[in-house]
């Protein structure tokens, strides 16, 4: 029973070979876009490469139009992705016979999309959630093997996530594809609650003051795992200076050079800045 790996993320991957081998599928290659973004995804291209599981072939894929080629090449039973920035094309999904299983970092249906944990974030979700399911031809919209949740860390970076996600993965991962083995297809989604985690956009780029600091807080934690970099946030304005703020405390630092920021219902300090 093969297996092909769509993602970019070395930890999932690391996660989803471990899971396939504990129900006797062997992962055989690593579908991975060669192309990268920023300095962030260049490391996690690094890791791939110095980190990835032995048995696995790793193909760093010019463009989506090689996919079909690619996973075809390999004959796979099953795909398995985590953390991929390709929407699959029906054509690669339709290739291996049974299906692919994809990893989501929500409860869904809510926060379907490219952007989970940040949306999670801004909207106070006491809950990190992983859903496992079969992929169709849209983003997070297939049917149900597995669901599981964590509280919510409280982190400022996607590292606090990373080892929350870890045992999430290894709980649902098993029991999910079991099912797939045995020819179970999973629940389809219901609509209600349905929601969509795009990148967000200029009306979320300012600390604004007549919110909560707690809302403020939650707003700076939500930028710092928004990877999409096309509008610039989050910002603060003190006086004639703008700046980008990267962690805010509640908490007075004790130290009168720390920027205050004086929300609706108090101060916020803002402790890592880039003056812009």
């Amino acid at each position: 029973m093969r297996a092909v790996i769509f993602s970019t993320v070395p930890v999932a991957v690391h996660g989803l070979v471990a899971a396939a081998r504990s129900v006797g599928i062997e992962p055989v290659a690593l579908l991975t876009p060669r192309a990268v973004r920023d300095a962030e995804a260049a490391e996690r291209r690094q890791a791939l490469l110095a980190e990835s599981p032995a048995g696995l072939d790793l193909c760093f894929v010019e463009s989506k139009a090689s996919l079909e080629r690619l996973t075809r090449g390999y004959e796979p039973d099953l795909g398995l992705c985590a953390g991929y920035t390709w929407l699959l094309p029906p054509e690669v999904l339709a290739i291996p016979r049974l299906g692919v299983v994809n990893s989501h970092p929500s409860l869904l249906p809510r926060h379907r999309g490219p952007y989970p944990i940040a949306w999670a974030i801004r909207e106070g979700d006491a809950e990190l959630g992983m859903t496992v399911h079969l992929m169709d031809e849209r983003f997070d919209t297939g049917p149900i093997l597995a669901q599981g949740s964590r509280p919510m860390p409280a982190g400022t970076s996607i590292g606090a996530f990373a080892p929350v996600l870890q045992s999430l993965g290894a709980e649902l991962l098993p029991g999910a594809l079991g099912r797939v083995l045995a020819g179970d297809t999973g629940e389809p989604q219901s609509e209600l609650g349905a929601s969509y985690a795009p990148p967000f956009g200029e009306d979320y780029a300012v600390l604004d003051v007549r919110r909560s600091r707690v809302e403020l807080e939650r707003q700076v934690r939500a930028w710092s795992v928004m990877f999409d970099r096309s509008v610039t946030g989050p910002i603060a304005t003190l006086g004639e200076n703008s700046f980008l703020v990267r962690e805010v405390s509640l908490e007075d630092p004790g130290d009168p050079s720390v920027p205050r920021l004086e929300a609706a219902d108090g101060p916020a300090w803002l402790v890592r800045v880039e003056q812009l």
